[in-house]
C-alpha cells in the first residue's frame, strides 16, 4: 500500500494496491480520503456472438454499490468509465474478445467517479493491457461562494452548486470524458478544466512512484 499526501492542489490522501485479488487478470484498490474502490479486470477472453465487434475487442463495465442493487446511478458512471477505457485501451489488438471491468464501491465519502477511474486504470495497469496513454479522474465541486474545491468529501459535494468530474490523460492532459451536473458558467466550467489538469500531474506522478513498489510518500 502506498499513500500519497497533496500539496498545491488540494486533494485528499489518496492510496493503491495492485494485485491484490487472484482471479482477475488485473486488480486494484484505490482510495481518496474515506472513499474507496475494488476494481477487477477480466480478459481478453472468449465473446458471445452477439457481442462480437470484429475488429477490437468488446468492453464491459460493471459497478457494483455498497449495498442494494445497480441503480441508474451507477448505469451512467459505468457508460462514464467505459468511454474513458475505450479512449486509452487498444482494443484493435484484440478483435472478437471481450474485456470485463468491475467495479466494487467499498465506501462513497465524494468524488467516487473519479475514484473509480483511478481504480480502473490500475487495474487496467496490473493486467498489463497495452494502452495509448494512462488517465486519471478529477472531481471539482464549485460552492455557493464560487469557489472550486477539488476532490470534494460527500459533505461538500451536497453543499455544492456544480459537480464535475473529468477523465484527463496522461501524454497530453486532454479531457478524455466529462461529466457535470448543476449550474456553472462557461468560465467555471474552463476554471475547473484548468484546476483538473494540475490535479491529474500530481495523480500521474503518484502513479509513477506506487507502481511496483510499496513504499509510503509524504507529503511535499
Amino acid at each position: 500500500m502506498e499513500v500519497c499526501g497533496s500539496s498545491n492542489v488540494s486533494l485528499r490522501e489518496f492510496g493503491c494496491e495492485q494485485s491484490l485479488l487472484s482471479r482477475p487478470d488485473g486488480s486494484a484498490s484505490f482510495i481518496q480520503g474515506d472513499t474507496s474502490v475494488l476494481a477487477g479486470v477480466y480478459g481478453p477472453a472468449e465473446v458471445k456472438v452477439s457481442k462480437e465487434i470484429y475488429d477490437r475487442a468488446t468492453l464491459e463495465v460493471l459497478i457494483q454499490p455498497k449495498v442494494g442493487l445497480p441503480s441508474v446511478r451507477e448505469r451512467s458512471q459505468e457508460q462514464c468509465v467505459r468511454e474513458t477505457c475505450e479512449a486509452s485501451l487498444l482494443l484493435s489488438l484484440h478483435p472478437r474478445s471481450s474485456l470485463t471491468l468491475i467495479l466494487q464501491v467499498l465506501h462513497d465519502d465524494g468524488s467516487l467517479l473519479s475514484c473509480a477511474l483511478n481504480a480502473a486504470c490500475m487495474a487496467l495497469m496490473d493486467a498489463g493491457l497495452p494502452m495509448s496513454c494512462l488517465f486519471c479522474g478529477v472531481t471539482c465541486a464549485i460552492d455557493t461562494d464560487g469557489q472550486i474545491i477539488t476532490d470534494p468529501t460527500a459533505a461538500q459535494e451536497k453543499e455544492s452548486r456544480a459537480l464535475m468530474t473529468f477523465a484527463i490523460d496522461s501524454t497530453e492532459h486532454r479531457v478524455l470524458m466529462s461529466s457535470t451536473k448543476g449550474s456553472f458558467t462557461v468560465h467555471e466550467l474552463q476554471q475547473c478544466i484548468a484546476v483538473s489538469q494540475k490535479a491529474s500531474e500530481k495523480i500521474f506522478q503518484f502513479y509513477r512512484d506506487s507502481s511496483g513498489l510499496s513504499t509510503i510518500q509524504n507529503p511535499q
